[in-house]
């Protein structure tokens, strides 16, 4: 668990973001004395932790200030969602003594800047392959501390990709120790996981993806990476985050992420089904992974067993263990070790992953087999006699993978459509050729593509053949220096104007997103049609960035769109003292009416304005 910059009383914060905190845990003794020490296998206590559940949430944020106002089968006999496995504790630990060994073997730390950490993902990494999954090293280019190593992410190839659960626990350690229990404990929780479910090879009805981050205890650097590398349909596609941050801390209890949140609710159901208990996860709101998702929207959750705050007397009569006592008396030192870890609590946690995995992913019936197909681009513009290229991919959402034929209708003479290869495996992709003769009639043209395999689907392509003296140069936006009114920018309008305290780049008006100190997001929108015919379409802006922010963090976001599809992202680190021009490329969607977004994203303080003046969409 991070260390993070908190300016806002605890209470009000837990109020006001509906706080998420992180991990948390019993001792020893109070184990023993409240039968939390690790149960043989087989016995009545070991039956009862097979039960089930499942959730996503957690919050909070830096101190508020003012600022502006206002694919393979599964076997036959495979467990159902309702009979999650058992995962075996021994095997948990098991890793976590490779962690601690890797950690002497690198000066007593995993640090994310260290060959420790680099050691970890190694090993991670090698069991996630040999195992089946499809893994990923992310380095973080941007954010992360530096030679900070990479997140590692591993997603299970089966089930529906555009419904995707994610599970998540940082993997890095502080200097000072080989952080086993931060965040060893939920680390090895999640690779037992995923290993136990490629072992059983269940059918899926959701995609699980799961992430070991780097640079956590720098700033939750490796996730915030992560998310903000995510395009708007990735992240939609994320139904839900868990994080697992201290999960087996000797002298803790037994917490979860915005526990009465829909999303929290299966790992909630889970513990209550043990007698637990558990209790709103308060000290590390804000201050781990899940926080980086939760800015973005996304519905988090996760178990804690607590850090360096105190066991209160109502929660020592309920769990055991000592009051007045530190969850964790090791965190962030040098003795948090294999000799630090609550082996019950340990058990515990990593059943309701599990139980929460296979409530939400794992299929009750097996089934039928079925892809998706898509075309991207999903325009071209060409002269009579040239050519154009798709990418056409596919992806198996159900079932296994199967062989997908490709065709395409409604191209018009002169017109001739070829794929490489012709036919696919899903997860596969093919190159589509659009090849035009010089006779080919100029004008706009939608083309159907379509896979064929046990079921059919399509997907929309149009071809834009220009003709001699087709197009005619000229600017699309209307107001783009916002001189005339508001009109017919849509949104927050109320952000264009002479405000004082900015200046335009030109004439007297501007318009001016974010710049309150404080969570807020704002949005200007103006829908264009790019004729049909033009060679090119550029826009063009003129962008004034100014913070408060120190940091060379992107803490506040501006971000260019078209529809869905994010163009420019910039942040606070890009401020300077004046306008700088900012141009892009909107060739791709001649022909077509767009909607051309700009919005700007603050986060909970230190403000950063970003003033826009003088747009223009130019054809040519």
């Amino acid at each position: 668990m991070v260390l993070r910059r908190l300016a806002v009383a605890g209470v009000a914060l837990a109020a006001t973001l509906q706080a998420a905190v992180l991990s948390l845990a019993p001792t020893a003794a109070a184990a023993s004395q409240a039968g939390l020490l690790s149960h043989p296998a087989g016995t009545a206590t070991a039956a009862l932790d097979r039960a089930s559940s499942s959730g996503p949430a957690l919050s909070s944020g830096r101190a508020l200030s003012s600022g502006r106002a206002t694919s393979v089968e599964g076997p036959a006999a495979r467990p159902r969602a309702a009979e999650a496995p058992d995962i075996d504790v021994a095997k948990v630990q098991a890793h976590l003594t490779e962690l601690n060994a890797i950690a002497t073997r690198n000066g007593g730390t995993r640090k994310s800047g260290g060959q420790g950490y680099r050691d970890s993902v190694a090993y991670a990494k090698a069991k996630l392959q040999a195992a089946g999954y499809t893994v990923t090293e992310q380095p973080c280019t941007s954010g992360c501390a530096t030679g900070a190593g990479p997140n590692l992410i591993a997603e299970w190839p089966q089930g529906d990709a555009t419904k995707v659960y994610m599970f998540g626990s940082h993997l890095d350690s502080v200097g000072a120790g080989p952080g086993i229990n931060d965040n060893g404990s939920g680390s090895a929780a999640l690779l037992e996981t995923a290993l136990t479910l490629a072992q059983q090879h269940p059918a899926m009805a959701a995609r699980v993806r799961f992430a070991w981050w780097t640079d956590e205890e720098q700033g939750l650097n490796g996730s915030d990476f992560y998310v903000n590398s995510l395009s708007a349909a990735e992240r939609s596609k994320i139904k839900a985050y868990y994080n697992f941050d201290m999960i087996a801390s000797l002298n803790g209890g037994y917490f979860v992420n915005h526990l009465t949140s829909a999303a929290a609710q299966p790992m909630k159901a889970y513990w209550d089904s043990l007698g637990l208990q558990p209790e709103e996860n308060t000290e590390g709101a804000g201050r781990s992974d899940d926080y980086s998702f939760e800015r973005a929207g996304i519905p988090t959750s996760g178990y804690a067993m607590g850090a360096g705050a105190r066991k209160t007397s109502a929660q020592a009569a309920k769990w055991g263990g000592t009051a007045n006592r530190a969850y964790d008396s090791c965190y962030h030192q040098s003795c948090d070790t294999t000799d630090n870890i609550n082996s019950t609590g340990l058990n515990r946690s990593v059943d309701g992953i599990a139980a929460t995995l296979w409530k939400l992913a794992v299929a009750d019936t097996t089934p039928a087999n079925d892809f998706s197909l898509n075309a991207g681009p999903a325009t071209g513009s060409v002269d009579p006699g040239a050519s154009a290229t798709s990418t056409v991919s596919t992806a198996t959402t159900s079932g296994s993978a199967q062989t997908v034929a490709l065709s395409a209708s409604g191209a018009p003479a002169g017109v001739t459509v070829s794929f490489s290869p012709a036919s696919v495996t899903s997860g596969g992709s093919s190159t589509m050729t659009l090849a035009t003769t010089s006779g080919a009639a100029p004008g706009t043209y939608p083309l159907t593509v379509t896979g064929t395999g046990s079921v059919t689907h399509t997907a929309q392509y149009t071809l834009t053949i220009k003709g001699a003296g087709g197009c005619t140069a000229q600017q699309l936006l209307a107001n783009g220096g916002f001189e005339n009114g508001t009109t017919p920018w849509t949104g927050d309008t109320a952000a264009i104007g002479a405000h004082a305290g900015q200046s335009a780049h030109s004439g007297s008006r501007f318009a001016w997103l974010g710049g309150y100190g404080s969570t807020a997001t704002e949005s200007l929108n103006q829908s264009v049609t790019v004729p049909a015919g033009c060679g090119k379409a550029t826009l063009t802006y003129w962008l004034h960035i100014d913070t408060d922010e120190t940091d060379r963090v992107a803490y506040d976001t501006f971000k260019v769109k078209v529809g869905s599809a994010t163009l420019a992202t910039l942040s606070n680190t890009a401020a300077s003292s004046g306008y700088t021009q900012r141009t892009l490329d909107l060739t791709p969607y001649i022909g077509q009416r767009i909607t051309l977004t700009f919005t700007a994203t603050e986060d909970s303080s230190l403000q950063t304005s970003f003033v826009i003046d003088d747009a223009t969409l130019q054809t040519g």
